[in-house]
C-alpha cells in the first residue's frame, strides 16, 4: 500500500487499537499516585502539601519525558521508545514500592514512573495523527482516551490492592503488569508512519507562520494555554479522593468519583474528536475550556455525596476533550516531521499545569483548612486559558478574512 492508501486504512485502525491499549497501561503512572496519596501521607507522617509533591514530580517527569520520547519517536518510530519505557516504568514502580522515605518515593515517581509513562501519551497521540486524515480528530481523541480509561480501570484495582496488601505491594504489582503487557503491544508499532515528503504528506505541509505567528511563537502560546487549563483541571482530579476523605465520605467513595469522572472524560474525548473533525481543534478547545470553567465553579456550591458524584460526572463530560484538542491544533498547524516533538512540548505544558495545580491545591488546603480557596484558584486559571484561546481564535479569523 502507498502512503496515501495507508491513511485511514484498516492497518491504521489496528495500530490505533494497540495505541489505546498502551495509553491505558501506561496511564497507571498518572493515577496510581493519586489513589495512594492518603496511604503514603499516613505512613510517612507528611502534610497534604508534602504528600502532593510525588504527583507534582510525576507530572513534571511525564512532561519532560514526553518531549524526549516525542523526539525519539520522530527519529526512530514509536516502538523503540516504548520498549525502553516499559522497562523504566516497571523499575520505577519497584523502587517506589520499596521506598524508605517520602523523598525516595517522590524521586522514583518523577524520574522513573513519570518518564516511563510519558512514552504512552504525547508520542502516541502524535503517531495516531500521522496515520489518519479524514478521521484525524477522532483518532487523536481515541489515543488520548486511553489515558482516561486508565483512570477508570486503575483506581478501583489499586484501591483493592492497597486495602488488601498495602500500597507497597500494589506498586510492585502494577510494575509487573506494565512490563509484561506493554512489551508485545509495542512490537505492534514496528512500522513507520506513511512516507513523508518535505515534512508532510503531499499537499499537507505545515504553514510557515500558523495563525500569523512563528512556529515557536504558536507553540509558546499553546503551551501557556495548556498550563492554565490544567492548573484548573488538577483540582478535582488530584484531590477528589482526599477531599471525600476530609468530608467523611471515605477515600473509597473518592476513588469511585475519580473513576466516574474519567469514564465520562472518555465520552467527552471521543465526542470532541467528532467535533474537531467538523469545526477544527481551536474551536473545540474553546468549547471545552468554557464548559470546564462552568463545572469547576459548581464545586464551590455543592459538597453533598450525591452532588459530588453528579459534579464528578459533569466535570468529566465537560473537560475531557481539552487535551486532545491541543494535539489536533498542532497537527493542523505544523509539518508532520515536527509533530511528535511539538505535541510533546505542548503536552508537557499541560502536565506542568497538572503538577502545579495539584501542588498548589495541597498548599492552599494546608493554609486555609479547606478546599474552597483551591477551587477559586482553579476558576481563575481557567479564565486565563479562555483569554489565550480567544486571542488565537481572533487571529485565526483575521487571517481567514485577509485571505
Amino acid at each position: 500500500m502507498t502512503g496515501e492508501q495507508l491513511l485511514d486504512s484498516r492497518t491504521a485502525w489496528v495500530r490505533l487499537a494497540a495505541i489505546v491499549a498502551l495509553t491505558t497501561l501506561g496511564g497507571a503512572g498518572m493515577w496510581s499516585v493519586v489513589v495512594a496519596l492518603p496511604s503514603v501521607q499516613a505512613e510517612f507522617g507528611a502534610t497534604r502539601g508534602a504528600a502532593s509533591l510525588p504527583y507534582t514530580l510525576t507530572m513534571l517527569g511525564f512532561g519532560a519525558g514526553g518531549i524526549l520520547m516525542g523526539r525519539l519517536a520522530d527519529r526512530f518510530g514509536a516502538m523503540k521508545p516504548l520498549l525502553g519505557a516499559a522497562v523504566v516504568l516497571a523499575g520505577g514502580y519497584a523502587l517506589a514500592g520499596l521506598a524508605p522515605s517520602l523523598t525516595f518515593y517522590t524521586l522514583a515517581q518523577g524520574a522513573m514512573i513519570g518518564v516511563g509513562a510519558s512514552a504512552t501519551l504525547a508520542p502516541l497521540m502524535a503517531d495516531a495523527s500521522l496515520w489518519f486524515r479524514r478521521r484525524r480528530g477522532i483518532a487523536v481523541a481515541l489515543a488520548a482516551s486511553g489515558n482516561y480509561l486508565a483512570g477508570v480501570v486503575w483506581p478501583p484495582l489499586l484501591t483493592w490492592l492497597i486495602g488488601a496488601y498495602g500500597w507497597r505491594v500494589a506498586h510492585l504489582a502494577v510494575g509487573g503488569i506494565c512490563l509484561v503487557a506493554m512489551s508485545p503491544l509495542a512490537l505492534m508499532l514496528r512500522a513507520r508512519a506513511p512516507e513523508l515528503k518535505g515534512g508532510g504528506l503531499a499537499g499537507e505541509r505545515g504553514q510557515a507562520r500558523p495563525l500569523g505567528l512563528s512556529r515557536n511563537g504558536l507553540t509558546a502560546m499553546l503551551s501557556c494555554a495548556g498550563v492554565a487549563c490544567c492548573v484548573a483541571m488538577a483540582m478535582p482530579q488530584v484531590h477528589i479522593v482526599a477531599y471525600c476523605g476530609d468530608l467523611g465520605y471515605g477515600v473509597a467513595r473518592g476513588a469511585e468519583m475519580l473513576s466516574l469522572m474519567l469514564a465520562c472524560g472518555i465520552v467527552s474525548r471521543v465526542a470532541s474528536g467528532f467535533i474537531a473533525d467538523r469545526i477544527g481543534g481551536l474551536r473545540t478547545l474553546m468549547l471545552g475550556s468554557v464548559l470546564q470553567g462552568v463545572a469547576l465553579s459548581l464545586f464551590l456550591f455543592f459538597d453533598g455525596l450525591g452532588s459530588l458524584f453528579t459534579l464528578s460526572a459533569l466535570f468529566g463530560l465537560f473537560q475531557g476533550g481539552i487535551v486532545p484538542s491541543y494535539a489536533v491544533i498542532v497537527r493542523e498547524s505544523f509539518p508532520a516531521s515536527e509533530v511528535g516533538t511539538r505535541v510533546g512540548i505542548v503536552l508537557m505544558a499541560t502536565l506542568v499545569g497538572m503538577a502545579l495545580g495539584g501542588w498548589l491545591s495541597g498548599v492552599i488546603f494546608d493554609a486555609t483548612g479547606s478546599y474552597a480557596a483551591a477551587f477559586l484558584n482553579g476558576v481563575a486559571w481557567n479564565a486565563a486559558n479562555l483569554l489565550i484561546v480567544a486571542t488565537l481564535l481572533l487571529r485565526s479569523r483575521a487571517k481567514l478574512a485577509a485571505a
